[in-house]
């Protein structure tokens, strides 16, 4: 057969990311600093953009939101609208955005320049300051200190002895034990039953109170005395301290409700920069003096100016509109509480909206929401689903787990619920799960075991 050239016209189609599509999606994943930051270096760079102050709060990025008629709910509340145990941020929204007087290390050079007159021994003072971490434990060797000097072992060990002795008690240990001591001996607490306590932490917990009993050789009473005294002590000392602002969580969408169980749904203004292009620049008699090059240079920044608008505009519907739908599946858990909380995952926004499933993540991951019951990052809404028995729509595993965790907060010394005994419970409410399950979801919310609880239980706190 021979070989031959020839001409042939194909048709297809295929999908092509230009470069300003590619910005597009990357904008929808910013988070609200991110996105400030953004907009303010294409502000700089572009001399036809320009904050809008005047209508940055006129817009109409709102929604009413009506519940979804598909989901009836039983008309019983878990009570008024509070921020729900493992989900709500509202305790960030709280913080006030203000420094402390001095950090941690500031407040050691304080106390290290009139504690420490040689200027030899405040020089190994200031390396051993140096080597904290924010919680206060010395974060490498000491042995370090007298190599990088060139001083000896022994002067390290001395300043350091002096520094332990420094405000607020129990910084430059080593280890938690050290550090609880170092607590326990400013208050004069330090002695060999205690001592042999702090070598037996990992007993108390396991809250393994016979074996810390004989190891520490006192009786029932004197070993609950002794650990209560170790739980009222700080292990991290030196976190009290902040090198810096405390930056309030802001939430990126408004949730209010509206008359006749309706929400009322918008923007948060605050997190949404808004600009426009400055035409002024544009006109026949600021351009008519150009070159041809600066007027070509002068179009490309009006086209960038132009997309950047129409990308934060979209940017800012689609937000919208992810908002809308996950309060419209979620409304049960608005009014009522946790338990209402119906099993979502992204593709069921996805398909909804008729978008792709990797555009609902980038929009929900780094956003947030104001609620009546809390602020909540977007990705809370999102759960996977526990089975039924009774034949009712599949359980959240967010409610489930909120279940487990009521259940435990309820039980009694002489009650002690084992994964087993939640099991039949869940069950009889009729909630399909399995043994392991239960114990998946106990240990995510840093639960003991049920022999660690009754162990706690047989000790006052």
């Amino acid at each position: 057969m021979a070989l031959t050239q020839r001409v042939e016209v194909r048709q297809s189609q295929s999908l092509v990311m230009t470069p300003q599509l590619t910005e597009a999606i990357r904008l929808l994943g910013l988070s609200r600093l991110e996105l400030g930051e953004y907009v303010a270096e294409e502000v700089r760079s572009n001399p036809l953009l320009e904050y809008d102050e005047a209508t940055a709060r006129g817009r109409d990025d709102t929604e009413t939101v009506r519940p979804d008629p598909g989901h009836e709910q039983a008309r019983t509340s878990d009570g008024p609208p509070l921020p729900v145990d493992g989900g709500s941020l509202a305790h960030d929204a709280e913080r006030e955005p203000a420094a402390r007087d001095t950090c941690l290390r500031d407040h050691l050079y304080q106390q290290l320049g009139m504690e420490f007159p040689d200027p030899v021994e405040r020089l190994i003072g200031a390396h051993l300051i140096e080597m904290l971490d924010d919680s206060g434990y010395l974060a490498d060797d000491p042995c370090e200190v007298a190599r990088a000097l060139g001083c000896s072992q022994r002067a390290v060990s001395v300043v350091l002895r002096k520094l332990q002795a420094f405000d607020p008690a129990g910084v430059f240990a080593g280890s938690l034990a050290e550090c609880l001591a170092l607590q326990l001996r400013e208050k004069g607490l330090l002695d060999e039953a205690m001592r042999a306590l702090l070598a037996n932490l990992e007993l108390l917990a396991r809250r393994d109170f016979a074996r810390l009993q004989r190891c520490c050789g006192v009786s029932g009473e004197r070993l609950r005395d002794m650990v209560r005294e170790i739980r009222s002590l700080d292990p991290k000392p030196g976190s009290r301290f902040e090198s810096g602002p405390v930056l309030p969580l802001v939430p990126d969408v408004l949730l209010h409700e509206g008359p006749g169980e309706t929400w009322h749904l918008e923007l948060n203004p605050d997190t949404m920069p808004r600009v426009l292009v400055n035409t002024g620049m544009l006109t026949p008699a600021a351009t008519g003096s150009l070159s041809r090059q600066d007027r070509l240079w002068l179009n490309g920044r009006r086209q960038s100016a132009s997309w950047l608008v129409r990308a934060l505009q979209q940017r800012a519907t689609t937000i919208l509109r992810v908002a809308h739908e996950i309060v419209r599946r979620q409304h049960g858990f608005l009014e009522f509480g946790v338990q209402h909380l119906r099993p979502l995952v992204l593709n069921d926004i996805a398909e909804a909206l008729e978008l792709h499933e990797s555009t609902i993540s980038r929009v929900t991951g780094n956003k947030s929401i104001a609620t009546p019951r809390g602020v909540f990052e977007l990705k809370y809404f999102f759960t996977s689903s526990v089975g039924s028995l009774t034949g009712e729509p599949a359980y959240s595993s967010e409610a489930v787990r909120d279940r487990i965790r009521r259940l435990i907060a309820a039980e009694t010394a002489d009650a002690v619920l084992s994964d087993d005994r939640l099991v039949r419970i869940l069950r009889k409410q009729g909630i399909d799960i399995a043994r392991r399950t239960v114990a998946k979801y106990r240990e995510a919310m840093r639960i003991p075991s049920s022999i660690e609880r009754r162990r706690d239980k047989a000790m006052p706190s």
